[in-house]
């Protein structure tokens, strides 16, 4: 679990990213970070890692202060940044140096994940396309087990079949003791796997809601006319009419369109 209290935080010399920003993150949940560019998701994923320390308030995440870096801390939290690098080394390698750290790595799981992944683990990691390695390293984080997973824009540098295994094994290899955080602008690859949305603009929440409430509230979908449809709350012209969104009215419950979503509460339209 992750909570933040009255947190503060600013760069040198510069204005306070986040100014008394309180959340909870709970376990169990596959939660998508969503925001514009320069929203603070970065800077929060990383206060949340422990690799900034906020100015006021507090962060607690698992019972520890990131901060304090205490070993138990690290080991179980495990962040896939959005950009990385690794040693001179093969998969096989980096896999027997690294997993000590974390007590609770399965490797049946790794070699599972490596199948659907088409990893060879006798292969170079930089000899690997970006996509490749991108993959190596989300299934290295798959197989830690940490209680906290973090996931900088995942599916960046995946082509498309990638990033439907992705959906698979991630749904498939957290349990639900496990949080996962997904940070990303890509958000057609995670709408159907995330149950949580928290939307972050100009270091604020403005948005927390899981899908499921949000499927009972809002209905998604597509219209050829605006004349066809009452309550419009938001609207997006597209080839076959218009995509909106309204308020539901307990008929049945709609997909959600993420992408539309997204844009609608930016738009402030709900």
């Amino acid at each position: 679990m992750i909570k933040i209290e009255k947190l503060t935080f600013h760069y040198k010399k510069r204005n306070p990213i986040f100014n008394n920003l309180s959340l909870e993150f709970e376990n169990g949940r596959i939660v998508g970070l969503l925001g514009k560019n320069g929203a603070g998701k970065s800077t929060l994923l990383n206060l949340i890692a422990g690799l900034l320390e906020p100015n006021k308030g507090n962060i607690h995440v698992n019972g520890f202060v990131p901060f304090g870096r205490k070993p138990d801390f690290l080991s179980d939290i495990y962040v896939v940044p959005e950009e990385f690098s690794f040693p001179h080394i093969n998969i096989s390698v980096y896999v027997k140096a690294f997993n000590v750290f974390y007590p609770n790595f399965d490797h049946q799981k790794l070699e599972a994940i490596f199948q659907e992944f088409e990893l060879n683990p006798e292969s170079h990691l930089n000899k690997l396309s970006h996509g490749q390695r991108k993959k190596f390293l989300i299934a290295f984080a798959l197989a830690t087990n940490c209680k906290v997973l973090v996931l900088d824009e995942p599916t960046n540098g995946l082509d498309i079949p990638s990033k439907s295994q992705f959906r698979k094994i991630l749904v498939s290899s957290v349990s639900e003791e496990q949080l996962v955080i997904i940070s990303t602008h890509q958000v057609k690859d995670i709408d159907t796997i995330i149950d949580k949305i928290v939307v972050l603009d100009e270091g604020e929440i403005i948005f927390s809601e899981t899908t499921e409430a949000i499927s009972q509230q809002l209905n998604f979908e597509t219209i050829s006319s605006l004349n066809d449809l009452d309550g419009i709350l938001y609207k997006e012209k597209c080839p076959l009419g218009y995509r909106v969104v309204t308020q539901a009215k307990g008929q049945y419950e709609s997909s959600i369109d993420l992408e539309l979503l997204f844009n609608a509460i930016i738009s402030k339209s709900i």
